[in-house]
């Protein structure tokens, strides 16, 4: 398989920025395969609607420019849709468990929550953080706690007896 093309699949897979130091180390190659690599990747990409966007440390995929209203009206389309069953589940995991990273949601659901996190995110509901090295942590955005009425997510109802039931449950998972 060619670098360009695992490069793509990377950068699609971990839809965030990637540090070009790391990539270069995961794939076991020098800076210059690695750069030569993304400039292939960077000229097929150059018609379609994904993009290759970089800076001195990081490379990632984001959409065309000339698709931005587009993309605007999808946004605006998805935030005026109800956040579904899905979406509020995973919205009350950050709440009650934040921060807490896209995988251990996962775990959590036992399903794949990018898409419900996309979403979360475009409405502002959630905010996400960068721990470095490790990925990102999702967190629940003031914006919410002030539409929930709250300054404080320990002023919620009966939110000391759920962490009790919550940390119960995990503990008794491993043990």
């Amino acid at each position: 398989m060619e670098l360009d093309v695992l490069v793509e699949a990377l950068l699609f897979y971990k839809a965030a920025p990637q540090n070009k130091k790391k990539v270069a180390k995961l794939f076991a190659v020098t800076d210059e395969d690695l750069q030569k690599a993304i400039n292939n990747l960077r000229d097929r990409l150059q018609t379609g609607a994904t993009r290759l966007n970089e800076t001195d440390t990081e490379i990632q995929l984001v959409t065309a420019p000339e698709l931005s209203e587009f993309v605007e009206s999808l946004r605006k389309q998805e935030i005026s849709n109800d956040i579904g069953k899905a979406g509020a589940e995973t919205l009350a995991i950050i709440l009650y468990r934040e921060p807490i990273s896209r995988v251990e949601i996962d775990r959590i659901r036992g399903v794949n929550s990018s898409f419900i996190l996309r979403n979360l995110l475009v409405r502002g509901l959630v905010v996400r953080e960068s721990i470095t090295g490790q990925g990102y942590q999702f967190r629940i955005s003031p914006q919410l706690l002030q539409h929930l009425g709250v300054s404080n997510k320990h002023e919620l109802p009966h939110f000391s007896e759920f962490m009790t039931a919550i940390d119960n449950f995990d503990n008794a998972k491993h043990d």
